[in-house]
């Protein structure tokens, strides 16, 4: 406004006007980007080992199916021999039982032979069926593990066989372990980016510089005609140095906190590498002990079918009881479930250890 009674109002009233319009607006653009920053660079290295870190869990979660599938394959295969063993015991009781039953009807057995022979015969079906059982639940426990339908026909190939682990090997796989081990990989990594983490919580207390940029749009108007508008643009650039004076100790307590997160995992690391020694070891010596029940099954398994060969003989000649070769039998299905059981054994006494020494394939 303008007062009455000078030169530039000789009037005796007070003159009023309008300075600028009822609406203004504006916009802007603002850029930064930091040229010297020790939390970028660090930031930078975090996200490659974590890479790696993926990697790791990656190839580890691959391991651990590999050991899950190939016992459970083993379990099919020990289930399958157990009905092979088992039907094979029962066709020689079968068989005994046909031949005192033809005996008996000429009078050539006693009542009580045959009696005898049925009750084994009685004996022995439960355990076929039960080993079939076993032999369906197994598949059924694979396919569920290969996430199959339970009702989808599958054909199990192949067999259980030894393969013995050359020594050399072994200790080669054993003390390289903790260097291929999966689980101590990602664990030394996760080690890693902690300690860059401290790295960070450490650069709050150094200053950073930063190139800034800007553009800003302004005008002012009363009609809402924006395409009409006389815009007045500013452009401005320079940079900006942050220097952080006191933040009341929150870098500090910041730095002690990273710095417990990384011995927990440190700590952690220690004892899962002691625990693996423990489990290689163990794996190793589980081998060693099922090798040796082999051995000794091997041996008696050959002389087990050279009794039941010589009580059939003896038992239709005359001279052997049924009992002989009930017993004789028994004998050869106790040693080839056990040799069966041994060699099941090794195969996943090996499978855990491959998994242990980061071997399996």
């Amino acid at each position: 406004f303008l007062p009455p009674g000078n030169a530039i109002n000789p009037t005796d009233r007070t003159l009023l006007f309008e300075i600028g319009s009822n609406n203004a607006y504006s916009g802007a653009l603002q850029l930064s980007q930091a040229l010297f920053s020790r939390k970028v660079g660090v930031a930078l290295q975090i996200a490659k080992t974590y890479r790696q870190l993926a990697t790791e869990s990656y190839t580890a979660a691959q391991q651990a199916v590999i050991r899950d599938t190939r016992k459970a394959y083993y379990q099919v295969l020990l289930a399958k021999k157990l009905v092979e063993v088992n039907r094979q015991g029962l066709e020689v009781i079968q068989a005994n039982y046909q031949n005192v039953q033809a005996q008996y009807r000429v009078g050539a057995a006693a009542e009580y032979d045959l009696l005898r022979a049925e009750v084994q015969l009685a004996n022995t079906e439960p355990l076929l069926i039960s080993a079939e059982n076993a032999y369906q639940l197994a598949v059924n426990a694979l396919k569920n593990l290969l996430a199959l339908p339970l009702d989808q026909p599958v054909a199990i190939e192949g067999e259980m066989t030894f393969a013995e682990l050359p020594a050399d090997v072994a200790r080669q796989a054993e003390e390289q372990a903790l260097a291929v081990n999966p689980t101590i990989k990602q664990l030394t990594l996760q080690e890693q980016m902690l300690d860059k983490n401290i790295t960070i919580e450490k650069a709050g207390a150094y200053p950073t510089l930063y190139a800034i940029g800007g553009y800003i749009w302004q005008s002012q108007d009363n009609t809402f005609k924006f395409n009409h508008y006389n815009w007045a643009n500013t452009i401005n650039a320079g940079v900006s140095l942050s220097c952080p004076l006191f933040d009341g100790f929150r870098t500090r307590n910041r730095v002690q906190q990273a710095r417990v997160e990384r011995n927990k995992v440190h700590y952690t690391r220690l004892k899962v590498e002691e625990g693996l020694k423990v489990q290689i070891q163990a794996s190793a010596l589980r081998m060693v002990e099922a090798r040796k029940r082999m051995s000794g099954q091997e041996k008696n398994i050959e002389q087990a079918q050279k009794a039941v060969r010589i009580a059939q003989t003896r038992f239709k000649s005359g001279v052997g009881t049924q009992l002989e070769l009930l017993d004789a039998q028994v004998a050869m299905t106790r040693s080839q479930t056990n040799y069966a059981q041994a060699l099941y054994d090794y195969l996943v006494s090996k499978t855990e250890w491959e998994y242990a020494t980061g071997t399996s394939r």
